[in-house]
């Protein structure tokens, strides 16, 4: 019998992303979408599975045709589905994303049923973490009072567990009605994760410093054994168990379609990188460029996956 690695489990939500494919002048108006595959959580685990590492998603989604369309997206992605939900009467979510004239993105989310699918999936907790090598969490998940206390009840047993956990804030300014709020639940997940992923407005948010390397230095205090912190196409900071920095090709202007997903792209090739070397936190630097290969792959497509 050959024994197969374990899955990365991340926890959270699948959703459609319904995408204006082009950017928009200050007055235009966006006039049709095009549905992806798209849910953070859902994005990291795609991507851990491009890299060849098993992954699995834990969350939900509605009984309805959106989600048997998301589910079959990330079974085509090769990633494990038998701990996401299935909720009757209740709606499978969606994101409108429009792009601005220099291509930043902005969100409006309906239907998001993320408490409900939640609390039909934290059933799978126990069974899902016994059998997965990692966890990878966000903040997104600590909005709403159902699932937070899951995703707390989730870190604190995959710690029991001696289960890598490995935090992406993934922070989204309009899910959260004050900032001192997502920033306390933030710092309390950094001082549970044993490796920390944020762009450098995430690492000024958690920290306050606004120098970059003084951010993921602070952060590498707070808790967690690894610090990585992204710059879009600048340097990637680390710090822990490894403190150096490494610049990435960049994406070519006239390559450059929309960043949607490429935060998530590279917390999939990073995880999928660390447990390719046994998650020896040491040897990080081996895994960034991978990471940000798929990071750029993102950005010369409309959706959040390559």
């Amino acid at each position: 019998m050959i024994d197969r690695p374990l899955p990365i489990l991340s926890l959270g939500e699948a959703i459609v992303d319904l995408i204006c494919e082009r950017n928009l002048a200050p007055d235009e108006a966006p006039d049709s979408f095009v549905p992806h595959h798209g849910g953070a959580p859902a994005n990291v685990a795609a991507a851990i599975a491009r890299h060849g590492a098993p992954a699995a998603l834990l969350g939900g989604v509605g009984r309805d045709r959106s989600g048997d369309w998301l589910l079959d997206g990330l079974e085509a992605a090769g990633v494990d589905t038998a701990w996401v939900a299935r909720v009757p009467h209740t709606n499978t979510p969606l994101a409108i994303a429009v792009f601005d004239q220099d291509g930043e993105p902005s969100f409006q989310v309906y239907g998001e049923h993320v408490g409900p699918v939640m609390a039909a999936a934290a059933g799978f907790l126990e069974p899902a973490l016994e059998a997965c090598q990692a966890l990878v969490v966000g903040s997104n998940t600590m909005v709403g009072e159902t699932e937070r206390e899951i995703t707390r009840m989730a870190v604190e047993a995959a710690r029991q567990l001696g289960i890598p956990v490995l935090l992406d804030p993934n922070h989204r300014p309009s899910r959260w009605q004050e900032e001192q709020t997502a920033i306390e639940f933030g710092l309390e997940l950094t001082a549970a994760a044993a490796v920390v992923k944020c762009n450098r407005a995430e690492a000024e948010l958690l920290t306050g410093a606004s120098d970059p390397r003084a951010a993921t230095d602070a952060l590498a205090t707070l808790g967690p054994a690894l610090v990585v912190v992204t710059h879009g196409p600048g340097e990637v900071l680390t710090a822990g168990a490894t403190t150096g920095a490494y610049t990435p090709t960049p994406v070519r202007p006239e390559e450059l379609v929309s960043p949607l997903g490429a935060g998530d792209a590279f917390m999939g090739g990073l995880a999928a990188g660390l447990a390719a070397l046994g998650w020896d936190l040491s040897r990080a630097a081996e895994a960034l460029p991978a990471a940000c290969a798929d990071a750029a792959a993102c950005c010369r497509v409309w959706g959040a996956r390559p």
